[in-house]
């Protein structure tokens, strides 16, 4: 759980500041072509989610990154893999970045834009967040196609004693 938080952590404040600095730096200003147009640094307020797709839908996709957020935290405990604790990590900061964004930038509380800043050519304006997430996904993907699982071993083999053997029955706790 230590990675797990320590990668969130790390992803949070990389994006936190980056947009900090993107907002104070490139708002106003025309976008900053870098690297002979391969990368191109704007500010951007996204309303949707990832291409902004479903503009209308900012309190739709708030509660989405808030359920994942409970869901990665719940299920932290039984980590017992590093490539899982990095993922989920990865995803974890991911979305409590943006859905900081969502609560705490205009036009108001769960209806916040998300700043983008990144474009590459030929691809949508993107956040370190965003790619922390689309990163964490391609990884899972990679994971349990692998047979990885969360608690460090690999399908076929069997799970840890204590988590085959479930609740104690009646018997049992006679």
């Amino acid at each position: 759980m230590g990675l797990l938080l320590t990668v969130a952590a790390g992803v949070l404040a990389a994006d936190i500041i980056s947009k900090a600095v993107v907002v104070a730096t490139l708002s106003d200003r025309p976008p900053a072509r870098l690297l002979g147009g391969l990368l191109t640094l704007r500010v951007d307020r996204n309303p949707g989610a990832a291409f902004s797709i479903g503009t209308s839908m900012t309190v739709v996709f708030t509660a989405i990154a808030a359920g994942v957020i409970v869901f990665i935290l719940r299920t932290s405990r039984r980590i017992h893999s590093v490539a899982w604790a990095v993922t989920l990590g990865l995803l974890l900061g991911g979305a409590t970045g943006n859905l900081i964004d969502r609560l705490l930038r205009a036009p108001g509380p769960l209806r916040g834009y998300v700043v983008d800043w990144i474009q590459l050519p030929h691809w949508p304006v993107f956040n370190i967040s965003d790619s922390c997430i689309v990163c964490g996904g391609i990884l899972a993907v990679l994971l349990s196609g692998l047979g990885v699982r969360i608690d460090g071993t690999r399908s076929g083999q069997p799970a840890p004693a204590d988590e085959q053997a479930g609740p104690p029955g009646p018997a049992a706790s006679r």
